[in-house]
């Protein structure tokens, strides 16, 4: 079957593409893994010792880029629907998770305590109609804060992809209201034409009552 003009398009790019090559150097399983990177080094987000949960983590760039900088006492719990190979010092979950399962799950591997940090890089199936791709990124980003108000610490960090367009602008305004400082980012790795952006949330300030499910 003869490739169409869009997907040659996008192998030719995906093959020339120097964090693509970078990856493939570095032994990251995704470029994705040096949008994270530079987050790190500008915004400081992660340390040894600390416990990071991973949302939509296959195949798992952001995972090994938590596992390496919260070292061997820190633990990273990464989750995913899709599956994901085994990570040194990385704990994996398959499955939704909003879904009680998957919550419960989540909650036994912390025991006591939140997380210090939650990242997500979720970005939903495109379909190729702008209107319902932008929602439902927008709904996911919904379900990552609620899991943020469920299980991030006091004082934490919360770090999401988000597609510039319709409710991205009520999004950032609904996270100054539960976070003391929020930024967004384009990094280097993150293609120019994309839409794509990230947020990065700091100071968590949970709300009288929020955490109860």
């Amino acid at each position: 079957m003869a490739r169409s003009k869009s997907s040659g398009s996008w192998l030719r790019r995906h093959v020339t593409d120097p964090f693509v090559k970078q990856a493939q150097i570095d032994g990251y399983r995704s470029r994705s893994a040096y949008k994270l990177i530079e987050l790190d080094e500008k915004d400081r987000l992660m340390r040894p010792g600390m416990r990071v949960l991973d949302l939509g983590s296959a195949p798992g760039g952001w995972s090994q880029v938590a596992a390496k900088a919260v070292g061997a006492k820190g633990r990273v719990l990464a989750t995913d629907i899709l599956p994901m190979d085994p990570l040194r010092n990385v704990d994996f979950i398959q499955g939704d998770f909003t879904s009680d399962t998957v919550v419960e799950q989540i909650k036994a591997w912390l025991g006591d305590g939140k997380f210090d940090l939650i990242v997500s890089d979720i970005a939903p199936n495109l379909s190729g109609i702008d209107s319902a791709d932008q929602a439902r990124s927008m709904y996911f980003l919904d379900l990552a804060l609620d899991t943020v108000r469920l299980m991030l610490k006091p004082g934490a960090t919360f770090v999401a992809k988000m597609f510039q367009g319709q409710g991205s602008d009520d999004y950032v305004k609904e996270l100054r209201k539960t976070f003391g400082k929020v930024s967004i980012r384009k990094p280097k790795a993150s293609r120019p034409e994309s839409r794509e952006v990230y947020i990065v949330a700091k100071e968590f300030k949970p709300q009288v009552g929020a955490g109860d499910r």
